[in-house]
């Protein structure tokens, strides 16, 4: 639609006001005054709305808008339990027969950052989901602040469990692989100093995201309304969104699904050495050499933990590549697309990827509890205090029994 032509009455005499303005320049800057103030909150002007207006629809696009209205309820309920969960993780990972595992260090301050992570989403899912009626927006400078501080705090936190993931399937990959070799010896060696660095790194790859965004404000109806916003114009900002979907999600994302790859590949090779071992056998012996075949056949205890601790690992994996390869292709698409894919999809698809992370942060606690024995049986010693008798928690090596 267009907008309708700008004119001056008749009776305005530009001269007398000692300008030299000429009446097209006047009609010209009115209209630059009047995108101005139709701005929205946002700083998506009603020209930007039109031009964005055929983006992302559709029924499945319609059925977000639905979900983001119960998205705080939902969220508040997994931050809750997570909290507690992550905090249980600590508790148990941190006790003396666990901690002995270099493993076990990095899944302790993984829970540790997602912990934090929840912790800081109660109130912000609390004031914008819960406490905001639909619609309602706060435009206080309190509120602009904190909409800020939750942006880089969150990003941060998540960007160190990004690295203290991957961190983990690197470790498992050259403890399985290369046991005694020099990598292995280094990164059991240097076991604090990896931790250390996904927390140094990250606020280092993030730090861009601080420059970009930051509190404006305008005056509309008599009131300075202040919010976050972004000069989505700059190079700046497209740089920002290349590193955040390339750097910091896909690229992880690339690594971890070749590793993930490798322990599913080991797991599949050890099942087939089982079967191969089973199968050993020969009815023509005598029963004392099949006797000693059946006992020779068994496992040993240490590689069935091994392969338990990597099968947890791989399903911790996974779990974080079905969170974090969306957002990883919805940060891609917002950098080639740019402003307007931002602003009417990004935006809408936000909460749905808040919630997968929320849930890959919270559910930890639920596999360590169902594929690992020794978790299981530390929990118990730790919360129910009961007499263990005769049954010694599981002793681990420094590198290759990696238990949880």
């Amino acid at each position: 639609m267009m907008a309708p032509a700008q004119t001056l009455p008749d009776n305005i005499d530009l001269k007398k006001y000692g300008t030299n303005l000429t009446t097209d320049e006047l009609i010209q800057f009115i209209k630059y005054l009047n995108a101005y103030n139709h701005k929205d909150s946002s700083g998506l002007d009603s020209n930007s709305s039109d031009e964005c207006e055929d983006y992302c629809r559709g029924d499945f696009y319609q059925g977000l808008r639905v979900y983001n209205g119960l998205h705080g309820y939902v969220a508040l309920v997994i931050c809750l339990f997570g909290t507690i969960a992550n905090l249980l993780n600590i508790m148990v990972l941190t006790k003396k027969d666990m901690a002995k595992a270099p493993i076990n260090k990095i899944l302790k301050w993984l829970a540790v950052a997602d912990m934090f992570v929840m912790i800081e989403y109660i109130p912000f899912a609390s004031s914008q989901y819960i406490y905001m009626k639909p619609g309602e927006k706060d435009f206080s400078y309190a509120w602009a602040i904190y909409i800020l501080f939750h942006m880089h705090f969150t990003q941060v936190l998540h960007t160190i469990s990004i690295g203290l993931t991957v961190t983990l399937a690197v470790w498992r990959y050259v403890a399985i692989r290369h046991p005694h070799g020099a990598c292995a010896s280094f990164l059991l060696s240097h076991c604090n100093e990896c931790i250390l660095f996904s927390f140094v790194i990250s606020p280092i790859v993030c730090f861009p995201t601080l420059l970009v965004f930051k509190v404006s404000e305008r005056v509309k109806d008599n009131r300075v309304l202040y919010y976050v916003q972004a000069d989505k114009n700059s190079n700046l900002y497209r740089i920002n969104f290349w590193i955040h979907s390339v750097i910091i999600k896909l690229l992880p994302c690339c690594i971890l699904t070749i590793i993930s790859f490798v322990l599913v590949k080991v797991l599949c090779e050890a099942s087939k050495r089982k079967q191969k071992l089973k199968e050993y056998s020969n009815p023509n012996k005598s029963g004392q050499l099949q006797h000693l075949q059946k006992h020779a056949s068994r496992i040993p205890k240490c590689d069935r933990r091994t392969d338990r601790t990597t099968m947890l690992l791989v399903a911790v994996l996974i779990l974080f590549l079905l969170t974090e390869f969306p957002q990883g292709i919805l940060g891609l698409m917002s950098g080639i697309m740019e402003k307007c894919f931002f602003e009417v999809c990004y935006q809408v698809f936000g909460e749905m990827m808040d919630l997968l992370a929320l849930i890959n942060a919270a559910v930890d606690f639920v596999l360590y509890g169902l594929m690992s024995k020794q978790f299981r049986t530390t929990f118990k010693s730790l919360f129910f205090k009961r007499r263990l008798g005769s049954i010694e928690l599981t002793r681990v090596t420094r590198l290759t029994t990696t238990c949880v």
